[in-house]
């Protein structure tokens, strides 16, 4: 890959991530003091994005693979991407305003598989050049949240309008992008390989269903972090709580680089475990700060184990279906791990999120008991690191590519 089209597709990743990161952080903050939307449907709206992802691989399935180039259709959602997120500055009550957000997040999440399947196409060296280029995606997100914090967006609406002229722009360069030919323009669609049908019978071993079972319950107290965290730093009086956020998007960068050092020495049980460790060791120090909010260390150790977090979970997750399917269902297997994490596990988790949410709600205040609210998906991430533990005995070799 020529240094050019590197930058091309890396501002590529930087832009689409920093649209998602413009909003998704503080989305919560605002509808809770802005709109006064109650708990419930805050984790509704938080669990839009799990519905996108649940129908999204059906537009890059049956559209981008068959009868568009994938410039062109990333250029073309971003556009009506970017015309919902504006029509979302005018709502103010809850049903319109959801049924909007679930069609934006629709062409939103599809523009995830877009942008990998494009660089994927371009890279003479995958293995090097993707992990680097998808590298500007954290980058976005980083400089999102900075932003959001210098324009004093967090409790604003103006947050959604930063995301929809950032779409507005990631539409218009999506254009400029080197000509990406639908790849399957004569093959037959199959629903059962983008919903991963096919690899279900993956679930006959026991490591396997044990992984993806785990795999869809860790979703659920990770979505008390994305739908409560900026809102409860905002509560708790800290400012610029979205650029102090980033924080997680550097760890991020930092484990990732890590994690292929740390695999032959931890394996992959080690890795997941340390990663399930890290949620409860997230939450613990929540709540413990929530009580003693002189204690800041607690806040900013929570937020940089992110990488841990995330990346010793879904990162190495998907080397684990990757290195556990057959050539011939490895596409069905990575379809069903996320449809089963970031579908089905984040929309419970945020729909579960939302009621315990509200129900730790202050009635006449609008105050939450923050400490309760974390100590539940805390709780949850406790147990989960024992059944993963006691259950999941895998012997097959480690995966070494990422």
């Amino acid at each position: 890959m020529s240094p050019f089209l590197f930058v091309r597709l890396w501002v590529m990743v930087f832009l689409h991530y920093f649209v998602w990161g413009s909003w998704y952080v503080t989305m919560g903050t605002y509808l809770t003091k802005s709109l006064t939307f109650p708990g419930e449907q805050v984790g509704l709206a938080y669990g839009s994005t799990a519905i996108g992802a649940m129908v999204s691989p059906f537009i890059a399935g049956i559209v981008a693979d068959r009868f568009f180039a994938t410039q062109r259709l990333l250029g073309c959602l971003h556009l009506v991407g970017a015309g919902l997120l504006y029509y979302l500055t005018t709502l103010t009550s809850f049903p319109p305003f959801y049924t909007v957000l679930i069609a934006y997040t629709i062409t939103y999440m599809a523009g995830h598989g877009l942008t990998s399947s494009l660089t994927l196409h371009h890279s003479t060296n995958p293995g090097r050049e993707f992990p680097i280029v998808m590298s500007g995606g954290s980058v976005g997100w980083i400089c999102a949240g900075q932003a959001l914090s210098w324009f004093d967006f967090e409790n604003s609406i103006g947050m959604f309008q930063l995301a929809a002229g950032a779409a507005l722009l990631m539409g218009l360069y999506s254009f400029t992008l080197p000509h990406t030919p639908p790849r399957g323009a004569n093959a037959e669609f199959s629903a059962r390989a983008v919903l991963g049908i096919d690899a279900l019978k993956l679930m006959k071993q026991r490591s396997f269903a044990v992984f993806l079972i785990c795999s869809f319950l860790v979703c659920i107290p990770l979505s008390f972090y994305f739908s409560w965290m900026n809102a409860f730093m905002n509560e708790l009086g800290i400012k610029n709580a979205a650029a102090k956020m980033t924080i997680g998007q550097v760890s991020d960068v930092i484990f990732l680089m890590l994690l292929p050092a740390l695999l032959p020495r931890l394996g992959v049980k080690g890795i997941l475990v340390v990663g399930m460790i890290a949620w409860a060791v997230r939450f613990g120090l929540l709540s413990a700060f929530s009580d003693n909010r002189d204690a800041h260390w607690m806040l900013y150790v929570a937020i940089a184990v992110h990488g841990m977090c995330y990346d010793f979970i879904f990162v190495m997750g998907r080397m684990y279906v990757d290195g556990k399917a057959s050539e011939d269902i490895r596409g069905s297997a990575q379809g069903l791990h996320a449809l089963v994490t970031l579908g089905a596990g984040m929309f419970v988790g945020s729909w579960l999120a939302g009621i315990v949410g509200g129900h730790y709600t202050a009635s006449d205040t609008g105050l939450h008991d923050w400490q309760m609210i974390w100590i539940v998906p805390g709780a949850m991430a406790a147990v989960l690191i024992f059944v993963f533990a006691v259950l999941f005995n895998d012997r097959t070799p480690q995966p070494t590519k990422a």
